[in-house]
């Protein structure tokens, strides 16, 4: 009996230490998936919140784009509106052209007519006799007629006058437009490449410089010896009592201003710098007496790069245009 007992005792033992074994098992078991479920859950969190910060991303992207795409169609809708305009008034001003020289034609006939009866009443005078009531009626009639047509010139000369004035008015508005056209332009940002563009008139340009510094200085002093060089001549261009033209008689009989090329001030700085720096201070000099004869200073022009010469309204909006289609087509 001792011997089952003890036999029971130990059976009961290893039973018990089968189940803890097993309950240990569990445990770990347990503690590895509880492991687990935290980190997925830690990893759900910050999946939902990078999921919440994308959203946030794309509403807040798409909130821009509709903006960009607003102020995109309300730029569009006043370029249009400005093309329109230009159109309008440079058909206004055809039109006027038009009519001021149907005017200068019709107002050189009634010159030659009151000329011609002019003449034709003094000869009739001289010729006539006073007591010829034939001779007087007929002078009378014709004096009539000389009043209508001097009549007709004061009202032709006052339509001319009235056209003049509305020509310069319309004249202001294109260079008000114009105005608006560079300021717009100054703050767009447009690739090196675009071929208009605000050209700075009088406005020395600093690369002939550099390279011929470049060539009697060291490269770590040359930019700063270019840049020194280049804003003493620009500031030499503004003195108004240094002004090296000289006027000389054209073809066709008019007057012309030339740079003076006997000037002893650009004559040592071509013998000293070169003919690439020369050249560049005599177009700048050049620029300078055509667009700012009396202020000497820089100003800026709407400018065709690609042809060398001053952008016209037209060529000036097509290239916004184009320009604000291609940044469209980039943000979409």
């Amino acid at each position: 009996m001792q011997r089952l007992a003890r036999e029971h005792v130990r059976s009961i033992l290893d039973e018990q230490e089968k189940m803890n074994y097993e309950l240990e098992v569990k445990r770990k078991d347990l503690d590895a998936w509880n492991r687990q479920l935290n980190k997925r859950e830690a990893l759900t969190e910050r999946e939902r919140q990078k999921l919440d910060e994308e959203k946030q991303m794309s509403t807040t992207r798409n909130t821009s784009l509709e903006m960009a795409s607003m102020e995109q169609r309300k730029a569009d809708e006043n370029v249009l509106r400005l093309v329109e305009e230009q159109k309008k008034e440079k058909q206004e001003a055809l039109n006027k052209v038009l009519q001021l020289e149907r005017q200068l034609d019709a107002k050189q006939k009634l010159e030659m007519e009151i000329e011609e009866l002019t003449g034709k009443l003094q000869v009739m005078r001289h010729l006539g006799d006073e007591d010829d009531d034939a001779v007087q009626n007929k002078i009378k009639e014709m004096n009539e007629e000389l009043q209508q047509k001097q009549d007709e010139m004061s009202s032709l000369e006052d339509l001319n006058q009235a056209l003049i004035i509305k020509e310069r008015q319309s004249n202001d508005e294109l260079q008000e437009a114009r105005k608006v056209l560079i300021s717009g332009l100054t703050d767009m940002q447009f690739s090196s490449r675009a071929h208009i563009g605000i050209k700075r008139m009088g406005d020395i340009e600093m690369k002939p410089f550099h390279a011929a510094c470049k060539g009697k200085y060291p490269v770590s002093v040359a930019e700063m010896k270019s840049s020194e060089l280049c804003t003493l001549w620009q500031e030499k261009l503004r003195k108004p009592e240094w002004h090296p033209f000289k006027v000389i008689q054209t073809e066709d009989g008019n007057h012309e201003q030339i740079i003076d090329e006997n000037d002893e001030e650009l004559k040592t700085l071509r013998e000293e710098w070169g003919n690439d720096v020369y050249e560049a201070v005599g177009t700048a000099l050049k620029e300078m007496n055509e667009y700012n004869p009396s202020g000497n200073y820089v100003i800026s022009e709407l400018w065709n790069y690609k042809e060398n010469r001053k952008a016209t309204l037209k060529e000036v909006i097509s290239h916004i245009l184009k320009s604000l289609k291609t940044l469209k087509r980039k943000r979409t």
